[in-house]
């Protein structure tokens, strides 16, 4: 029988009202019902009952973007120059890991976000191995496949690379059986390691192959820097390595409508300069959307990204943790709070944002961010059983007179009890049950000896 019923003190639905004593009905693959214990348990009699007590069921965690494949990363480069923070990253990978040693890493991260209680990640990846261990974790996901090149003439060469890399995808999603619950999308990395020449080629291969696009944008000052007039530790380093690159005088959002690349709709990952509010209309116009990367941003000294001029436009936004090389943590609800309160004390106002805003941005609208509002997100009969829930009867969120501010300001991730993908229990509160993760582990472990 593939029915079942979830209870516990609290069901939030995200899209309604929190349900008091509430439950919810899964059926195979998808939620079937939502509603309180008594209306449930009378409606579907012969459904198996787990009471969770006194927890809160919701949706499972959309992080908007994610880079599971250097979870070995964590804690390794803490170099306070961004430019150099990227090339330490470049060299360690090629240097020092082989492919197995990847694969490992993108496993490590995915069993990190089957306990934070992530069901759908976004995540950019170079490697093939990112794809391979979602497949093997049950996870829900787009894995933007990256493609690099800041000298022009490599363009050609880049494409043909990452149109044989989205092909092995394919097959290997038709293999497994995973497309639908995976899909696959391209990432022209960002404007100072992709020429204008393959962002062009980017986007014309996305369009006319339908492919989802993500792209890291306006993030730091050297970027600004960069294309506003060459300078900068970007602009520096192009000219070392004689890679010509003529500054188009602009933002970067600006640098894209130029291009051609705002016709793909992108996801633009970061944002921290896009606060234009030409610029934000533009965005609204051409229907981008945003990932917002708080904690990633703030440890690498890039700023507050402008959280409520996009969402008072409307704009598609999801909350993303970024790599643990960079955040050191796949902790959502941490993200979470620590966006709750940077925003508050940016704005000086304690009224926004609020724990039931943050809860959205972590489920239905980063949903809507990926355009996958119509699976996940929230409690709904017909959308997808991807259902969590988070304990609240521990010292540290007891008592809990509301749910979201209890999960928001109280709660981690140590505090899941059940992580369910498309109706499949992944994590049962005690153990993994999709991943080895002491062979995850013990991999790892000789991974950083290699790193050290």
């Amino acid at each position: 029988m593939s029915l079942r019923l979830l209870a516990a003190d609290w069901v939030l639905p995200i899209t309604a009202p929190p349900i008091r004593s509430g439950a919810v009905v899964i059926d195979g693959e998808l939620i079937v019902a939502v509603g309180s214990i008594d209306e449930l348990c009378l409606r579907y009699p012969e459904a198996p009952v787990t009471a969770l007590g006194k927890a809160a069921i919701l949706p499972g965690f959309v992080n908007i973007h994610t880079h599971l494949e250097l979870t070995v990363f964590r804690g390794r480069i803490e170099e306070p120059a961004f430019q150099r923070w990227i090339l330490q990253l470049i060299t360690l990978k090629a240097e020092r890991l082989g492919p197995e040693d990847l694969l490992f890493s993108a496993r490590l991260g995915c069993a990190e976000a089957i306990r934070a209680g992530i069901t759908t990640v976004a995540d950019t990846a170079d490697a093939p191995a990112t794809l391979s261990a979602l497949i093997e974790s049950g996870l829900r996901g787009i894995v933007y496949q990256e493609c690099f090149g800041p000298d022009p003439v490599q363009a050609a060469d880049s494409i043909a690379t990452l149109r044989a890399k989205l092909d092995d995808h394919a097959a290997l999603l038709a293999r497994t059986g995973a497309l639908g619950r995976l899909r696959v999308g391209i990432s022209p990395h960002a404007p100072y390691s992709v020429s204008a020449r393959l962002f062009e080629s980017a986007a014309r291969l996305a369009v006319d192959q339908q492919l989802d696009v993500a792209i890291h944008a306006a993030e730091s000052l050297d970027e600004a820097l960069l294309l506003r007039d060459g300078s900068g530790a970007f602009g520096e380093s192009l000219r070392r390595r004689a890679i010509p690159f003529d500054p188009p005088g602009c933002s970067t959002v600006r640098y894209f409508e130029r291009l051609g690349i705002l016709d793909c709709a992108p996801l633009l990952i970061h944002g921290v300069a896009i606060g234009d509010p030409g610029e934000i209309e533009l965005i609204h116009r051409r229907g981008l959307r945003l990932a917002h990367c708080p904690k990633s941003n703030a440890k690498l000294g890039h700023g507050i990204a402008p959280l409520r001029q996009w969402l008072d436009h409307a704009i598609p936004t999801g909350l993303g943790t970024d790599s643990v090389a960079s955040n050191n943590s796949l902790d959502l609800i941490e993200e979470a709070r620590f966006a709750t309160l940077l925003h508050r004390a940016h704005h000086r106002t304690a009224e926004w944002p609020s724990a039931s805003e943050m809860l959205r941005l972590m489920t239905i609208e980063g949903a809507r961010a990926l355009r996958l509002d119509h699976q996940v997100g929230s409690l709904e009969a017909g959308k997808r059983a991807d259902v969590i829930a988070i304990d609240l009867s521990h010292t540290h969120n007891t008592p809990a007179y509301d749910p979201a501010t209890a999960i928001i300001f109280a709660a981690s991730a140590r505090d899941l009890l059940l992580t369910i993908v498309n109706g499949r229990t992944l994590f049962d509160g005690r153990e993994l049950l999709s991943l080895d993760q002491s062979h995850i582990l013990d991999h790892c472990r000789r991974i950083e000896q290699q790193l050290a």
